[in-house]
């Protein structure tokens, strides 16, 4: 797996986020997950995570990859997409537009403290657009989390489906990883 890097050393993360992902995300597989991403962030010095702290993204980044190593990279995929559940996250529309658009205010929301990155979405079509994801998150976490967004908001009739259509990707060694979203 690539070394996901923190765009700035002082961006930091909520430790509501952190939480949230931890007891309610990786409690949703098992407990067995639950605890082996507390003993991940134990690891990178975050010990019983507190919801009103912020921590260093960066360690939040290592635990990531410590959990797509030892319990196989398809989990990151998984919590991407259950993070508008957990998450602190607007609502306050119906549309998948808007709702891949969301993508970027909840994410700044939930980071602080420098160059966190930004999710950009433009619509290409009446059931198709593109997202941008210029952050340190692995590509299987974006996917996730640009497909759960996605299926939310999809009429009931809607296939969601995803694919890479950038010429970067963060498995590359780039930043920034472009995918076209269909529903």
């Amino acid at each position: 797996m690539v070394t996901c890097e923190a765009f700035d050393r002082n961006v930091e993360i909520n430790g509501q986020t952190v939480v949230t992902i931890v007891e309610e995300a990786m409690g949703r597989f098992s407990e067995e997950y639950r605890e082996r991403a507390l003993a991940a962030l134990a690891e990178e010095g975050i010990t019983d995570p507190d919801p009103d702290e912020w921590y260093p993204q960066q360690a939040w980044l290592n635990a990531f990859e410590t959990i797509a190593d030892e319990l196989q990279p398809h989990v990151l995929d998984r919590l991407g997409e259950q993070l508008p559940d957990v998450a602190d996250w607007p609502n306050d529309f119906e549309t998948v537009p808007a709702g891949l658009r969301s993508i970027d205010e909840a994410y700044r929301r939930n980071h602080r403290g420098g160059e966190i990155g930004h999710y950009r979405f433009e619509r290409t079509d009446d059931r198709a657009g593109e997202i941008t994801c210029h952050t340190p998150y692995p590509c299987p976490f974006d996917r996730g989390l640009v497909r759960g967004v996605a299926e939310r908001y999809a009429p009931m009739d809607a296939f969601v489906f995803i694919e890479e259509t950038g010429s970067t990707c963060r498995r590359n060694g780039d930043d920034t990883c472009v995918y076209t979203v269909y529903w």
